[in-house]
């Protein structure tokens, strides 16, 4: 699935998702380090975890972040695979 983010400097979020389980997470743009570091920590974790733990989390003043939005995604992927 490919996520197009609002309000951050990653642009899209491509993931994959199988069986309520994250497979793969890829962000275009952000910060190099730190999106394949979330990456790499959530491949094999629960959908639902994933949110818990990301939902709600701000960026400077931005009104959201990357796992933020990638929260957002993951809840987009999760009503799809319903």
């Amino acid at each position: 699935m490919r996520y197009q983010t609002k309000g951050t400097c990653a642009k899209e979020i491509i993931l994959e998702v199988d069986r309520g389980r994250i497979q793969s997470v890829e962000f275009v743009l952000g910060c190099p380090g730190f999106t394949q570091a979330l990456s790499r920590l959530l491949t094999g974790m629960p959908v639902e975890d994933a949110i818990a733990r990301l939902k709600g989390i701000q960026c400077l003043d931005k009104g959201t972040s990357c796992p933020d939005q990638l929260a957002a995604a993951l809840t987009v992927c999760k009503e799809m695979e319903k």
